[in-house]
């Protein structure tokens, strides 16, 4: 496989706390921002994995805080997840059972295309590129588990 680390289970594989890194290029302006901060799956009610995103996205020279929350549920085949938001709309498939994975989300008149790859035990990376009449933007996150030392109480 390469560069790929297959992944029997994406919930099982996910479950806890990860350090979030994103870049984002505006490839039409060359404008750049950056997003710092934490990723928690935890357990969601009725089963899955409840996705919370919390920390400080910089654009234009402006710190703001910055969060989302998304809900994946276990998927069709076993050991994949049904991404979708918060009011249950869905987002995308995902299936890492060979450590890498292609998925589109259209939305309105843009398309978003996300590149997911499995490094390690404690690496994956999501590529996001979103194009449409006024978009034309990659996201680039690198996810890395966060050791239990470091995890707060809430994050145990």
């Amino acid at each position: 496989m390469g560069e790929f680390w297959p992944v029997r289970d994406v919930l099982a594989y996910l479950t806890g706390g990860w350090r979030v890194h994103r870049s984002v290029l505006d490839q039409g302006s060359g404008e750049r921002g950056e997003f710092t901060g934490t990723t928690l799956f935890g357990p969601l009610d009725g089963g899955g994995l409840l996705h919370e995103e919390n920390g400080t996205f910089r654009w234009r020279g402006v710190a703001r805080p910055a969060e989302r929350t998304l809900r994946f549920r276990p998927g069709s085949p076993p050991g994949t997840a049904d991404v979708r938001f918060t009011d249950g709309r869905p987002f995308h498939h995902l299936d890492l059972t060979t450590g890498h994975h292609i998925a589109d989300h259209p939305c309105a008149a843009d398309l978003y295309r996300g590149e997911f790859t499995v490094l390690d035990a404690d690496h994956w990376r999501s590529v996001w590129r979103v194009r449409g009449p006024a978009k034309d933007l990659v996201l680039t996150t690198e996810y890395t588990r966060e050791p239990l030392s470091e995890r707060g109480p809430a994050h145990r």
